[in-house]
């Protein structure tokens, strides 16, 4: 009989132990055989401090390969994986605790005393993991023994939880299985026909599914390897391009790339692949990209709580400002908003997924389970789309972001696409504002290149002859920088706020 669970199955896929699982910027190497002997020395350390199957072990440190080494130490001793962003406060770090009740805590080691605080009203212990592979975790790793068996583990036990971003209300946390990540991981290998011959390029942080769960469980359901970078930064992207053969990104990354002249066809001629997601790549990003570099970017859609829904074909055309078709194994609907009959394809709707790739619900939490889920079992996504009529699926925003003026709806993401078409405008962001006449009012907030776009009449008017009256901004904010968090997406409450009062 098979082995069960998350690290059974991705073990199950590993090649031979000297084949290369890991290198850094600098050199450093880790092949799959050194991966497996610290895995299990960081799996036993974990059970030696108390952690049991189903357990939390939260995580807040600075990316690092034993960081992912801890990921997966987690997964052999049957522990629930909860990686939480760099970022976070004090006071947010305290509600995950509290939400949670991990075990065991694993925080950067100049954060220690504060985190220890934190975890005392929970009782768990914690440990420090610095940058460089220091701190006390890895200092009672190396004395443990590598020899570790591995807890036994159903499919669709827990592996993971990871708490949505909390734009509206608190943070939630979504309670992944084994097998939502590694069906999803299966999937996504054949789809993207990754193989052992490549090299991933990666440079995404792995508090998030992007480059936790879609960028490190692709390369190991594939016996792959990767270049693991600490962070994204363009000289050091260009100098290992040639090493790699795929790379995994957020359009932040490929904007950042094309504004660098020496980064043209000769510099990527041997790759095999680009991968975009985390937040919308615009249809102009996507052309320049492709004439620069003669690869169209292959663009997919996933959430938190699902994993990847949909991607564009490996082979055939990457349609931009889609996301593609539904993946094998997912169904995708697109509902009326209000009464939850399905539309018929062209109609903008909300987007319900179903499949091996969604989340078991959110972490004690039975109410917004309920409210996140059909009673046919389609998850209700918050995102908005329709289908056209070659079965491509494009993203329209989210709910919460769509604007009601004069009755009319207008989806930011329609009106997005023009502002970003114009000359002297490197991005957009379409927001809706409190109105007493129009109950909101559309607003956009505009990064400018070069000598900008102009003034709002002049932009008006431009987009008076591509847009219906209702749709048209009727003021027009630029800014040095459209904010956006760490995964690439726009912080559309924080633009909401800061112009609410102008």
């Amino acid at each position: 009989m098979s082995a069960h669970g998350l690290f059974a199955r991705l073990r199950e896929r590993f090649p031979t132990a000297d084949t290369p699982f890991l290198e850094t910027p600098e050199g450093a190497r880790i092949t799959y055989g050194d991966m497996l002997a610290y895995t299990g020395r960081l799996a036993t350390i974990l059970t030696e401090l108390g952690v049991r199957p189903g357990d939390r072990v939260a995580v807040q440190a600075e990316k690092c390969p034993e960081l992912l080494l801890l990921y997966l130490a987690c997964a052999r001793a049957g522990a629930v994986y909860l990686p939480l962003n760099t970022a976070y406060t004090d006071a947010e770090i305290a509600y995950f605790l509290t939400d949670a009740e991990p075990s065991l805590v694993v925080s950067s080691p100049e954060r220690r005393e504060g985190i220890a605080a934190l975890a005392e009203p929970v009782q768990a212990r914690v440990a420090t993991l610095a940058p460089d592979g220091g701190g006390t975790l890895m200092a009672a790793a190396e004395a443990a023994s590598p020899d570790f068996n591995d807890v036994a583990r159903d499919d669709d036990d827990l592996a993971a939880i990871l708490y949505t971003s909390g734009t509206t209300g608190r943070s939630k946390g979504a309670m992944l299985t084994g097998r939502n990540l590694f069906s999803n991981a299966a999937v996504l290998t054949e789809y993207w026909r990754f193989t052992a011959t490549d090299r991933l390029l990666h440079a995404l942080p792995i508090f998030h599914t992007h480059g936790l769960f879609v960028a490190t469980n692709v390369v190991l359901w594939a016996g792959a390897s990767m270049l693991f970078l600490p962070r994204f930064d363009a000289g050091e992207i260009l100098r290992l391009l040639p090493k790699a053969t795929a790379m995994m990104g957020v359009p932040t990354f490929y904007t950042r790339l094309l504004a660098r002249p020496e980064f043209d066809r000769e510099r990527v001629r041997h790759m095999r692949l680009f991968v975009s997601g985390s937040a919308p790549l615009s249809a102009e990003t996507h052309r320049e990209f492709q004439d620069r570099t003669g690869h169209a970017i292959l663009e997919r859609y996933g959430l938190t709580e699902t994993n990847m829904n949909t991607s564009n074909p490996y082979d055939g055309e990457r349609r931009p400002g889609t996301v593609g078709f539904p993946l094998p194994g997912v169904d995708l609907r697109i509902v009326d908003r209000d009464t939850g009959c399905p539309l018929p394809d062209g109609e903008v709707g909300a987007i319900e997924v179903k499949g091996d790739n969604v989340c078991r619900g959110y972490w004690r939490n039975e109410e917004k389970t309920k409210e996140s889920f059909r009673d046919d079992g389609f998850f209700i996504t918050g995102d908005l789309g329709r289908i056209d009529a070659d079965g491509y699926v494009a993203i329209v925003g989210r709910d919460k972001d769509l604007i009601i003026s004069g009755g009319y709806n207008v989806y930011p993401a329609e009106v997005e696409a023009e502002l970003d078409a114009l000359p002297g405008v490197a991005e957009s962001a379409v927001i809706g504002l409190p109105d007493p006449d129009l109950g909101e009012r559309v607003v956009a907030v505009v990064a400018a290149k070069d000598d900008g776009p102009g003034d709002d009449a002049a932009v008006r008017a431009v987009l008076a002859g591509r847009l219906a009256g209702y749709k048209i901004p009727k003021r027009l904010f630029v800014v040095d920088e459209i904010p956006r968090n760490a995964m690439g997406k726009v912080q559309k409450a924080a633009l909401r706020e800061r112009f609410r009062d102008v």
